[in-house]
């Protein structure tokens, strides 16, 4: 017959080895969601530098949002002219399928009503904001790399309708809109 301690003592060994699986478990899971937070992270900037994915995922940038934050400089470079050219909507597009952004989702149709009515000032402006403040609490060097990435992906568009027949030529306003966005960038000394 067991003694009554013996049978407690085994009690308290299951709880505290229920709580530390329970506590690995949890752990666990917590990494695979931060695993799968930056791979969709990845997939929708083009960024694939982990230490940058690492920043983004501790300052809880959703994949949501840094859509939203990737596509509002494009298209606002797209539109600086006054109207979106065919080829600026082609390089949008493929953008948009490279990212593996889904034709029946929000944010395909998001941009799919850009391209057909301009965002209001108000979309650039609270970008802008918001590139301020995110720009502020990363690192100097994860900031320069994003600054980067969505630089690049601005000036795309900017050189795909082009000057006489096409050839890379950046009209006066594009350039304006990559000078604005390149400011945005820029953090003040408080």
């Amino acid at each position: 017959m067991e003694q009554p301690f013996i049978r407690e003592s085994r009690l308290l060994e299951d709880a505290f080895f229920t709580k530390r699986d329970t506590e690995l478990i949890a752990a666990m899971r917590r990494k695979e969601k931060e695993r799968d937070r930056k791979s969709e992270l990845a997939r929708i900037c083009g960024i694939a530098d982990e230490d940058v994915l690492d920043q983004l995922v501790q300052h809880d940038i959703r994949p949501e949002t840094l859509a939203a934050f990737s596509l509002v400089p494009v298209i606002e470079v797209a539109w600086s002219d006054g109207e979106i050219q065919p080829a600026e909507r082609g390089v949008l597009m493929a953008a948009l399928a490279e990212a593996g952004v889904p034709k029946d989702g929000l944010g395909y149709k998001l941009v799919e009503r850009w391209l057909s009515r301009r965002p209001e000032p108000k979309l650039m402006r609270l970008w802008e904001s918001y590139t301020k403040a995110l720009i502020k609490h990363l690192p100097a060097d994860v900031g320069r790399r994003i600054q980067e990435t969505v630089l690049n992906h601005a000036r795309a568009v900017a050189t795909a309708a082009g000057g006489f027949l096409g050839l890379g030529r950046i009209s006066n306003k594009e350039q304006e809109m990559l000078q604005s966005l390149e400011a945005a960038f820029e953090v003040k000394g408080e």
